[in-house]
């Protein structure tokens, strides 16, 4: 197989995804969210509040910042069945392009026939099952904001970010994560197009300011914070405490264990792993949020990823925990919650407690092996990336005749 075929199986495997997908979410439909990005998407183009009421169809209101509705205005104008063919066909896409992303970070060529096989093992995750279930959007936003955290040095890196801001408000950690890494450039750029998504609320949107001004940090807007699904620190105390936490105590025990979190992501990105830096990132938005329902979850696929290139028993129980899915053994729904036993609790918050475990295992290593080093390092960078750390020309190779020579040329030593 020549190159060029090489680096095309890949993306041909994301387009036959893709169509296959476009055929089962126009046969299945019936994707809860999906109706309501079309009702917000119809708000905006009618000129309606687009808070303060519910979509007709499934009595849910829409939740999200103002320009989100700006980007779901084309779905208003498509057929239900056509708005969920396309839709899922942009989410399988979406993940299929994660996929490759993530395994190139790794330094793994990923052949098509493996993409497809991660693709479809990943429906097996209940996160992604769920987000294909509603229609939900979180795919196409992790992909937006692995693009640009991973990559920040490019030209226009921060403007994917900002824009994934400014449709779910969480992915701004990532901007945080940007100052601390040292890519300062990229983050101003996210910051600025996440202004320009605000403006353009503002603007358009009729009654936008009320998303700012009326229930902000108000985890109940989205709907009961104690369910099962909510994998938060504020969902497990909630369904602690028998009632939503005071805000003090929220804060009081989110934002430390969401700091520690991100300085250990951001050591680690330093170090040149930038994967491992920013699925912490990610855990730590996760974490951090008031709701974060099961579907944001999404991140667990490139956290399995990192984990099966190189640590199988981590690997094997991550991917376990969101392939069994024991946050919903318990009794959920209708407030049993909290009537939780304490091993309810322990295995009802699987998700929060998984990924509290994965992030004190980076700590504890960043801490033991504070040195960078391929032989030590938990999450070893690229070979390139290295190399370049440890102060090696990736032009030398392991032969001593052979060395650079002018203009980038080799020549051998005689």
């Amino acid at each position: 197989m020549s190159g060029r075929t090489r680096f095309a199986a890949p993306w041909v495997a994301v387009l036959g995804l893709a169509a296959v997908a476009a055929v089962a979410g126009a046969v299945h439909g019936g994707f809860k969210d999906l109706f309501v990005y079309q009702y917000a998407g119809r708000s905006v183009i009618d000129g309606l509040p687009l808070y303060g009421s519910a979509d007709p169809v499934m009595g849910l209101p829409f939740t999200y910042p103002p320009f989100a509705a700006l980007l779901m205005v084309p779905l208003a104008f498509l057929p239900a069945w056509l708005a969920a063919a396309l839709w899922t066909a942009a989410s399988v896409a979406a993940l299929a392009v994660a996929v490759v992303v993530v395994r190139t970070e790794i330094g793994d060529r990923t052949a098509g026939w493996l993409v497809v096989v991660l693709v479809l093992g990943s429906l097996a995750l209940e996160p992604v099952a769920q987000n294909f279930a509603f229609g939900q959007i979180n795919l196409i936003v992790m992909l937006a904001v692995l693009v640009d955290v991973l990559r920040p040095e490019r030209r226009w890196s921060g403007v994917l970010l900002g824009v994934a801001a400014g449709v779910k408000l969480t992915p701004l950690v990532f901007i945080v994560l940007l100052v601390l890494v040292g890519r300062r450039a990229a983050a101003g750029r996210a910051a600025l197009a996440f202004a320009v998504t605000v403006a353009l609320g503002f603007l358009v949107v009729p009654g936008s300011a009320t998303y700012w001004t009326d229930g902000l940090l108000d985890a109940s807007r989205v709907g009961p914070p104690a369910l099962a699904h909510n994998q938060s620190v504020y969902g497990a105390l909630t369904r602690l405490l028998g009632g939503p936490p005071p805000t003090v105590l929220w804060v009081v025990v989110a934002a430390p264990l969401a700091a520690v979190v991100l300085l250990t992501a951001a050591l680690w990105w330093r170090r040149g792993d930038r994967l491992l830096g920013t699925c912490l990132a990610a855990l730590a938005m996760l974490l951090a949020s008031p709701v974060s329902w099961s579907h944001h979850w999404v991140w667990a696929v490139p956290v399995a990823l990192l984990l099966w290139q190189r640590s199988r028993r981590w690997a094997v129980v991550w991917t376990a925990v969101f392939v069994l899915r024991p946050v919903l053994w318990p009794p959920w729904g209708e407030g049993r919650e909290y009537a939780w036993s304490p091993v309810d609790h322990v295995v009802g918050n699987t998700y929060v407690l998984a990924a509290l475990a994965f992030a004190t295992w980076a700590a504890v290593s960043a801490w033991v092996w504070r040195l960078p080093g391929p032989g030590r390092s938990f999450g070893a960078a690229p070979a390139r990336r290295r190399r370049a750390l440890e102060g090696i020309n990736p032009l030398e190779t392991a032969d001593p005749r052979v060395q650079p020579g002018c203009h980038g040329h080799r020549r051998a030593r005689r």
